[in-house]
């Protein structure tokens, strides 16, 4: 086999990595029971990881956890507490969506791989550069590129001497990965802390166009697309299912490793993938590679599709034909079921057991027999002595300096072998010249050594405790007799004579997708000083070399950027750049990164996390920090058309001219009632809201003492057909707000708050109180 080209197979249990392992993976990702982006696996615990890894290097297998979670402030105690614990294992890497994590990793953990997970939705070649600089060494690219693009990302990663992933088959998302928000916007189950609540499968009221599933996508497959990807560049073919089942891993897996294998030593596709269809699935789809997004992505039925195909299969008409069809494929699955649990149940990933056996006489070498009974054992079964220090006598013995080699001296230093690796059966020291010693540093040492030898030659680490960081207060607001500075954000240019009625800071957002080579926006800005431009999180292709051209020829004193590729862009040319709310920032040490490796100068912090969790962040040295408190509340946003599944459209497929020309609106409904607003703005995607406008009065009384600036978002996008409030009267309510004192003036507060609400009826801050 190519060793350029790798199945990286999911496991979400014990079970489905041991398939996952004899079915021929090259690597495995799993997580353990917190910090990761798949709570509904059963996951496992970090003495089952030990045994995991020990199983698949034995198997040339490499095991990579998923660490791909935002991380909260008060969580680095305790995730420092197990990176140190990894650091002394032989884990082959860490999958990681946080920007903190990945800095306290490259800062404090530089022996642990770190791979960037698909919730950083890279899909532009400036992103690859960004995340080389934070410490990694492989990115997994979004699942909505296709061939072409992938190509050209690659060519970057190779010059970035980075790897590349893409998913090749499972569950697809119809939602950017990483920028999905259906739940945490009213329950806190948020994606990016692995608690998806899966509303793209939940059913919702008949649309216009007959269908009770509208987001509802196919799995994805490119089963047949691999010698496309191989000739792209991809190094890793990543198989996504971690809450799928040992079966399911193995069909899957092995599926694919015989069709890699056939291909690369016969140059054609050998195998002709019916068995994916036997185990769960929602039939299967590679239009997002193929680059054709049409309706046929769609399915009606969020469940298995594997007894739709047998009968479709088998042209199953009758009651007798339909459940013969079904028994034969019942039989299949649990004879499929039945023989991976016979194969797993020979692997094992119990704790070998261990026995270090000690000799040695004053005047002489110490030696150490270490003993496992590993079936394929790290280290032979009766190592070699090792012979390096001499033992002397115990009348040499001097405080501090000299350990006394007796059977309760070596209990006490040498217990701590009984852990997670191995299960400690014996000290003998039997072999040990009575009344001897050896010095407290030879003994140590020698320790160590022992140490590096079970675990695959890695020497220890030593524990790292993270630094206490320090909170700066922040500098006074630009206008007097205010609690923080007011900025806008529009995107409509007519909207630029709100410049007369404010005098805040003025965003104007770019948007997603351009026309070739467009010079529209260029001249605009440079026009209109005052503006500072805000790009949006996705930029693919063309529109981030548009993207690009704009932040190049403007060259404008400030912007802001969702996207890390335009981030990257402005640090290299000297930019001062803000991240912007859907970088999901959410700790100090995001905060650091950006600042110590890219220049950053302020953050908006994201609306997830409510009250507490944001004054627990510490602002950094000259680093401003923002907070919008009026917005519409994305709830997921993507590359596909929700309208063909809601109230129709006479294009067959999504085409270029969608993105820049379709300004359409409607709404879903879900069995419980709630309604969901979709929108698309020209050159935007299309994008589901809330039906409540994001409206939080409390996060400036209660934390104005922490942000710098609070944001108005006065773009209409996700409004529909919603009468919008007057955009001078929303400022001029949130100017006055800014410029009272609840506490000396409670009845002026009052008044202002009423005014808004009557401005902005169906209003919510419970992401506020929620938080993750």
């Amino acid at each position: 086999m190519d060793p350029k080209i790798e199945l990286l197979a999911p496991g979400g249990d014990v079970d489905a990595i041991k398939a996952a392992i004899i079915a021929g993976a090259d690597a495995v990702y799993c997580g353990l029971d917190n910090f990761n982006a798949r709570n509904r696996a059963s996951n496992i615990s970090f003495e089952q990881l030990i045994g995991i890894i020990r199983l698949a290097h034995q198997y040339q297998c490499q095991i990579f956890l998923t660490l791909n979670i935002v991380i909260l402030e008060r969580e680095f105690k305790s995730l420092a507490n197990l990176l140190n614990k990894l650091a002394n294992t032989t884990l082959d890497g860490v999958i990681v969506q946080d920007i903190g994590m990945f800095y306290i990793l490259k800062k404090h953990f530089p022996t642990l791989d770190i791979h960037a997970s698909t919730q950083l939705t890279t899909h532009n070649v400036g992103q690859i550069p960004f995340l080389k600089k934070l410490g990694a060494s492989r990115v997994n690219l979004s699942r909505e590129l296709n061939l072409r693009e992938i190509t050209a990302v690659n060519a970057v990663c190779q010059e970035q001497n980075v790897l590349t992933e893409v998913f090749v088959h499972g569950s697809l998302c119809v939602a950017f990965s990483g920028l999905c928000y259906s739940t945490s916007a009213s329950a806190g189950n948020s994606g990016n802390r692995g608690r998806c609540s899966q509303a793209c499968r939940e059913e919702y009221e008949t649309t216009e166009s007959g269908n009770n599933f509208p987001l509802n996508l196919k799995d994805n497959s490119a089963f047949f697309d691999l010698p496309a990807l191989i000739d792209a560049g991809v190094h890793s073919f990543k198989i996504e299912g971690r809450i799928k089942s040992a079966s399911y891993v193995h069909t899957v897996v092995d599926s694919f490793r015989k069709q890699i294998d056939g291909y690369l030593e016969t140059g054609e596709l050998t195998e002709d993938g019916e068995r994916l269809y036997k185990v769960f699935n929602r039939d299967f789809s590679n239009a997002f590679l193929r680059g054709d997004l049409n309706q046929s992505m769609f399915t009606e039925n969020p469940r298995d599709n594997s007894k739709n195909h047998a009968l479709q299969a088998n042209n199953a008409i009758s009651i007798v034909q339909i459940q013969t069809v079904e028994e034969t494929l019942d039989l299949e699955k649990a004879q499929m079921s039945a023989s991976v649990s016979e194969k797993i149940k020979h692997v094992s990933i119990d704790k070998p057991a261990l026995r270090l056996i000690f000799s040695g006489n004053v005047g002489q070498p110490l030696t150490v027999e270490v003993i496992t009974n590993d079936p394929q054992p790290l280290i032979s079964s009766a190592t070699p002595t090792e012979a390096r220090f001499n033992v002397q006598s115990t009348s040499e013995l001097t405080a501090n300096h000299k350990t006394p080699l007796d059977q309760a001296a070596l209990d006490k230093r040498f217990k701590n072998f009984s852990s997670a690796a191995f299960d400690l059966k014996q000290i003998c020291t039997k072999g040990l010249a009575p009344n001897v010693s050896i010095s407290f540093k030879e003994l140590t040492s020698l320790k160590n050594d022992i140490a590096s030898m079970l675990n695959e030659g890695h020497k220890p680490v030593t524990e790292v405790i993270l630094p206490k960081l320090v909170k700066h207060p922040k500098p006074e607001p630009k206008k007097a007799n205010t609690l923080a500075n007011l900025s806008i954000l529009i995107c409509d240019e007519k909207d630029i004579e709100l410049a007369d009625v404010t005098d805040a800071d003025i965003y104007f957002k770019l948007p997603d997708a351009y026309k070739r080579d467009c010079t529209k926006y260029v001249g605009f800005l440079q026009d209109n000083p005052r503006l500072i431009p805000w790009f949006p999180s996705v930029l693919i292709g063309k529109d981030y070399d548009v993207a690009l051209n704009i932040l190049e020829q403007v060259q404008p004193a400030q912007i802001v950027t969702n996207n890390t590729g335009i981030a990257h862009r402005a640090y290299e040319l000297g930019i001062k750049w803000i991240a912007g709310p859907y970088l999901n920032t959410t700790n100090s040490y995001a905060l650091l990164a950006m600042q110590q490796e890219f220049d950053c100068s302020g953050a908006f912090i994201s609306n997830e996390i409510n009250r507490m969790q944001i004054n627990a962040i510490a602002r950094p040295k000259d680093f401003s920090l923002s907070y919008s408190v009026y917005h519409p509340i994305l709830l997921m946003a993507s590359r596909q058309c929700f309208f063909q599944q809601s109230v129709g459209c006479e294009k067959p497929r999504i085409d270029n001219g969608c993105m820049l020309s379709c300004d359409k609106s409607t709404s879903i409904t879900n069995l419980k009632g709630e309604s969901f607003a979709i929108d698309k703005q020209k050159a935007g995607y299309p994008s589901i809201y809330n039906q409540d406008q994001f409206v939080n009065t409390e996060a400036i009384t209660e934390l104005s003492n922490m942000f710098d600036d609070f944001m108005l978002d006065l773009t209409n996008i996700g409004a529909g057909d919603k009468q919008s409030p007057d955009k001078a009267n929303l400022i001029a309510q949130f100017e006055q707000l800014l410029s009272t004192d609840v506490n000396s003036n409670q009845s002026q507060y009052d008044r202002v708050h009423q005014t808004l609400k009557t401005l902005v009826p169906d209003a919510t801050n419970v992401q506020y109180h929620n938080g993750l």
